[in-house]
């Protein structure tokens, strides 16, 4: 669908982005068309996938979570159903935020936040060393965020 966007839809996923919950109105008065053509935009940009929803973004921080930490993850196994097995796993593990494959000399890349390094050492070690065909891991502890997208 990316290739579908035009102008209009761009500066809707653009005034979106910056503020998810300005009212339909808001939006067809920033994007420059009226409401029931935005309206029209902004549900086929929902079925086509382009926006996948709507959510809270939260200070980690203010509820006890700041403590972040990057662990390189080795498999053991990476064929198809091994690298199934794992993902399915990891989506079970609530403190890992992001979960990225590599193209490196380890499997994956896990963002965990918990609330301090006993915590991550408890995940590391209960959850994540757990996770199907996992041959080790390595850790990096973030010392500060610079910049961290929603």
């Amino acid at each position: 669908m990316t290739s579908d966007l035009d102008e209009f839809d761009r500066k809707i996923v653009s005034a979106l982005r910056a503020d998810g919950r300005m009212t339909v109105t808001d939006l067809a008065d920033r994007i420059g068309l009226s409401k029931t053509p935005t309206q029209m935009r902004l549900k086929r940009l929902m079925e086509g996938g382009v926006i996948r929803g709507f959510r809270a973004i939260v200070d980690p921080a203010r509820l006890g979570l700041d403590h972040v930490a990057f662990a390189e993850v080795k498999l053991s196994d990476t064929r198809e159903k091994a690298l199934g097995e794992f993902n399915a796993a990891v989506l079970r593990v609530p403190e890992i935020e992001e979960c990225h494959m590599i193209a490196s000399s380890f499997d994956y890349l896990l963002k965990v936040r918990t609330a301090n390094i006993r915590d991550y050492r408890r995940v590391l070690g209960e959850r994540i060393s757990s996770l199907p065909h996992v041959a080790s891991t390595s850790t990096y502890v973030a010392m500060e965020t610079v910049r961290e997208s929603a």
